[in-house]
């Protein structure tokens, strides 16, 4: 769901950077970035790929913690498939 953010393997400078200039990092499921992919379409009016809208099913499950702060997040690309786009819509027609 979110092959912008997947690689074959872990190489070695990125993951030393990352943990060196990184607090945190957080996982996110599949259905929670399709989630977050239909909350960009309903309120946005903006189509994200998978990668692009992890960082806001990231956001909304620290969503307590960032409550009364500003907060930017990053939505970059619209590379999504017909069939990631369906998926999206029917999660968000079935939660409601």
């Amino acid at each position: 769901m979110a092959g912008g953010l997947a690689t074959g393997r872990a190489f070695e400078l990125p993951q030393a950077i990352m943990r060196q200039m990184f607090e945190e990092f957080m996982l996110v499921s599949e259905e929670q970035i399709l989630q977050a992919v239909s909350w960009y379409i309903e309120y946005a009016h903006t189509l994200a790929e998978g990668a692009g809208a992890a960082s806001l099913a990231a956001a909304y499950r620290l969503r307590n913690e960032l409550k009364g702060k500003k907060v930017g997040i990053v939505c970059s690309g619209g590379n999504l498939s017909m069939e990631q786009l369906k998926k999206a819509l029917v999660l968000r027609d079935t939660i409601g």
